[in-house]
């Protein structure tokens, strides 16, 4: 019987490996897993590549698994925010990598890694900084830089609701990076503040289909909450 739920955050990590690339669900707080980020802390992996949307707020989550050092390098569209202040630091101090992506590239080159799409061409960047060094082209007489799609060893997910399966939906706004996530990594994380039966969901309203999920662990919302995660 499939059954991708797991009994405890120990479970969920487990194999997480120094080195690893790491794509972080949401959008600032919103739809970002928390949880799954103080299991990672709590795991103990280092050198880590983290790609998310931006670098972090305050010292909770994201900005405290950097304060931490355990963060190498960055890939995100907007490392500086308010209360980015943990980032900042370390960027000053020369000791974190940062990787600026515009926000629509960004979330192609992730979807393009679940898709099996090697690489593709976009027009953002060009005549900047960010395409120096990359293949161009023009097509029908418009200049396009070559972007290669960008994959994970692991991807820690925000949902909404799950079921034994895996099979996933979001709320709202939290859905943002977490479904494309979802579908290009290696193992798929998920935390999810509801759990449903099997068969439950209509096929119709099923964002992120079980087969790309590996463990889901449930995180109720009024856990989140006293861990001062989203409100999503």
């Amino acid at each position: 019987m499939i059954d991708k739920f797991v009994d405890s955050m120990a479970e969920a990590m487990a194999g997480i490996r120094d080195g690893s690339v790491v794509l972080l669900g949401g959008f600032g707080q919103v739809g970002q897993p928390d949880a799954l980020i103080d299991g990672l802390i709590a795991q103990g992996a280092k050198d880590l590549t983290v790609v998310a949307n931006n670098a972090g707020t305050g010292h909770t989550g994201l900005a405290r698994l950097m304060e931490l050092r355990r963060v190498r390098r960055i890939v995100c569209s907007f490392p500086r925010s308010a209360g980015s202040v943990v980032f900042e630091a370390l960027y000053s101090a020369g000791e974190i990598e940062l990787e600026i992506v515009p926000q629509g590239t960004l979330a192609e080159r992730i979807r393009a890694a679940g898709a099996g799409i090697a690489a593709f061409f976009t027009p953002t960047a060009v005549g900047t900084r960010l395409a120096e060094g990359k293949e161009q082209r023009e097509i029908n007489g418009r200049t396009y830089v070559l972007e290669s799609a960008l994959a994970g060893d692991v991807a820690l997910v925000e949902a909404w609701r799950a079921d034994r399966f895996g099979n996933l939906t979001y709320r709202e706004s939290a859905r943002n990076f977490n479904p494309i996530m979802a579908t290009a990594a290696k193992l798929t994380i998920v935390q999810t503040q509801q759990t449903i039966l099997a068969g439950s969901l209509h096929p119709e309203v099923i964002v992120t289909p079980g087969i790309f999920v590996d463990r889901v662990l449930h995180v109720p919302y009024a856990m989140q909450t006293e861990m001062g995660g989203p409100d999503a």
